[in-house]
């Protein structure tokens, strides 16, 4: 029986098609006309106006850091549960994260926590020099609250929208809050490149800026002039075009990863000590991964028991993220809260969740959870 994997690549024809034509236009290096495409259809796509294609999120988000002057002794606040590269790109700038604990109602940044932390900045005189916050797992966070903050506070906003294209908050669609929204086309995201990213913004100037800093921040002269240290960080015009065609089937990749949850919610939500992951009415999220938590007294067994167990009949799972806090690298980093997200990791489980899972796929798993407490005695 084939592998279930968590979230695999998912293609389609009109990838290879631009691929080639690509491959057959000779335009091989980085940049070309599909670069150029691909930025404007998503920029499009987002109602944000700018993007620039980049060989990564993380990149995205280091140029994000330096073009905010964040550097040696600054603090930035960013949520803690997430994935290393959100807090890696501060610490590339030489700054400190200082993470902010999750709420209930999305699993992402608290803004009541990020208020706390904002307030107590303002009465030591030291403010952050960003707020970097995560839309996890394809859910938006509460930005009615955190954007007002970051304006009343005056401290730039950056959205690591990595896992969140094709989502939206209040109609407005993921990226396009702050100042800068962070995409990202790993091979494992709802679309991919691959490797590749994106920064998106309403304003043109901090998108022209990246574009220079991505190519070794060249100067516009005849011989090679450069002013400034910059960063091989430009994607290449071959994946730019598997990007496009990614791009052109992205709501039915939604659809897929939405009917998943779906699917997985029907089978596994009333089972005793089973949480799915709570969306919030003011969003839709793409589903990217589906998401549940475990009581292990009500269930019959715990997290790692089930992932193993899943794991042994060649499925995929994996824990929910483990809090910066938590990680050996941030030991000594500054944490505002941090119960929820330590109790999320803890207890939660990333069910496959892939576009192309086939109901039969969805149906094993949910029958493997279902029999696992009998399984486990």
């Amino acid at each position: 029986m084939a592998r279930i994997y968590l979230s695999p690549p998912h293609m389609s024809p009109e990838e290879r098609r631009l691929l080639l034509d690509a491959f057959d236009s000779n335009w091989i290096a980085p940049l070309g006309p599909h670069v150029d495409a691909f930025e404007s259809e998503m920029a499009s796509r987002l109602g944000v106006g700018h993007a620039a294609a980049l060989s990564s999120g993380t990149a995205a988000l280091h140029l994000a850091m330096r073009m905010l002057d964040v550097g040696p002794e600054d603090e930035v606040f960013t949520s803690t549960f997430t994935f290393a590269a959100t807090a890696n790109a501060i610490c590339y700038q030489g700054a400190r994260p200082v993470f902010i604990d999750s709420e209930h109602e999305t699993w992402n940044m608290d803004p009541l926590l990020l208020e706390e932390a904002l307030e107590d900045a303002a009465r030591r005189g030291r403010m952050p020099k960003a707020v970097v916050v995560v839309d996890l797992y394809g859910q938006c966070a509460n930005y009615d609250l955190i954007e007002p903050l970051c304006e009343r506070f005056g401290v730039p906003l950056v959205e690591d929208a990595a896992e969140a294209l094709g989502s939206t908050w209040q109609g407005r669609a993921a990226g396009s809050f702050g100042q800068m929204g962070i995409l990202s086309f790993n091979g494992n995201k709802i679309i991919t490149t691959s490797g590749g990213g994106m920064m998106v913004s309403r304003e043109d100037g901090w998108i022209e800026r990246a574009r220079f800093l991505a190519t070794q921040a060249r100067e516009p002269a005849a011989h090679y002039q450069h002013e400034e240290v910059g960063y091989n960080y430009r994607l290449s015009n071959l994946l730019a075009a598997v990007g496009r065609g990614q791009l052109s089937v992205l709501d039915s990749r939604v659809a897929a990863r939405r009917e998943n949850f779906r699917d997985y919610a029907q089978r596994l939500g009333a089972l005793p000590g089973v949480s799915m992951m709570p969306l919030d009415p003011r969003g839709e999220s793409n589903c990217w991964l589906t998401c549940m938590t475990i009581d292990p007294e009500a269930f019959g067994c715990d997290r790692e028991a089930l992932r193993l167990r899943l794991a042994k009949e060649d499925i995929e799972s994996r824990p929910l993220w483990k809090p910066m806090h938590m990680q050996p690298l941030f030991k000594d980093a500054r944490m505002v809260g941090g119960a929820v997200s330590e109790g999320l990791f803890e207890r939660g489980l990333c069910l496959p969740s892939g576009s192309a899972l086939l109901p039969e796929e969805r149906e094993r798993v949910a029958q493997l959870i279902i029999d696992a407490p009998s399984e486990s005695r």
